[in-house]
């Protein structure tokens, strides 16, 4: 990810005043933005861990666009729209109209045509969020629910809500992220929010065929064997390996993967004492962690599905209050 890209994608996400109204990726965002995000999301939260109802969205339409399946995601922004208040329509276009060769602008240009007021995207080719938002019309807000390998914002923004909560402030922790992270677009959205909410150290942990070819410019400590990496680490992030790769002559085998990098109990006793395990989903237990710590005290797997609706109600309303003042600021320059 170049600068200029991310120079790029932050004019892009920020309305004039520096407001969110698209979020496309954790780069380029302050820490003041992720910060009041979080915040957000936190007031969401009721004190027994539930989700309250803000009508913040009534009136508003959700639409979730997903060119790629993802069950979870997609029903969490469900959810968190339906929690604001909004309509939700879900479109699978992996279905529908990419099959008939309608092209992505026209498509937009038909669901524009229906007034959705968000857009939910989901997509395998990287940069399709960022495309679809510089393309749309300006008024309607695009939310990246993953985009090839490139980002996955919110999964990021949910673990970061859950890092916080449990772990306090960003700035003492050191956080291991283990396994694929050369394919993973949530590794890179959480690198980039970690890096900018001032965690102490970023650290990947995984097989030289799975690190990312650039960490020196992401700035993380790379290591190639667990028990170093995760020595003292007060977060470990275990990301979910794809079966596909396993098959594909970059990874040895499940078995193989699990016993030299799989997160179990005896691997995380180098840890700090009060390590906080974490995991996007879904988990393939025996793979990449042991049932016992996917299920253990340390675990915050559960927790985090809750805070992720808390996240996304926080990130679609942000981005609409973002475009409802670009709009009026639009309509007072029409008035002059």
């Amino acid at each position: 990810m170049h600068h200029s890209h991310a120079h790029q994608a932050s004019r892009l996400q920020l309305n004039g005043e520096g407001r969110l109204r698209h979020f496309l990726s954790t780069e380029g965002l302050s820490r003041e933005l992720l910060t009041e995000l979080l915040d957000r999301a936190d007031s969401f939260l009721d004190g027994s861990g539930g989700i309250r109802n803000v009508p913040l969205l009534a009136g508003r339409t959700v639409m979730n666009l997903f060119f790629e399946p993802s069950t979870r995601t997609r029903t969490t922004f469900e959810v968190a729209a339906k929690r604001l208040s909004a309509d939700v329509l879900n479109i699978d276009i992996s279905k529908s109209s990419t099959s008939k060769g309608e092209t992505l602008r026209d498509m937009l240009w038909n669901l524009e045509a229906m007034t959705a007021d968000i857009f939910v995207v989901r997509h395998g080719a990287s940069g399709a969020a960022h495309f679809i938002a510089s393309q749309v019309t300006p008024d309607i807000a695009v939310i990246n629910a993953g985009d090839g390998r490139h980002a996955h914002p919110t999964q990021a923004m949910l673990d970061m809500l859950t890092i916080r909560r449990h772990a306090g402030e960003f700035s003492g922790l050191t956080v291991a992220i283990i396994g694929d992270i050369r394919h993973s677009r949530v590794a890179r959205s959480e690198i980039h929010a970690l890096q900018t909410l001032g965690a102490r150290e970023v650290r990947v942990i995984g097989p030289r065929t799975l690190l990312p070819r650039d960490f020196e410019e992401l700035g993380v400590k790379v290591f190639e064997d667990m028990a170093a990496g995760l020595a003292g680490v007060d977060v470990a992030i275990a990301l979910r390996i794809q079966n596909e790769r396993m098959e594909s002559a970059l990874l040895p085998g499940s078995s193989e993967f699990y016993a030299r990098y799989g997160l179990t109990r005896e691997r995380l006793k180098v840890a700090s004492p009060n390590v906080l395990v974490m995991h996007p989903g879904p988990i393939n237990r025996g793979v990449e962690i042991e049932s016992e710590v996917a299920d253990g005290p340390h675990s915050l797997i559960l927790k985090q599905v809750n805070y992720g609706i808390a996240v996304r109600m926080a990130v679609l309303s942000m981005a609409m209050e973002g475009q409802d003042a670009d709009q009026a600021r639009r309509q007072q320059e029409a008035a002059q």
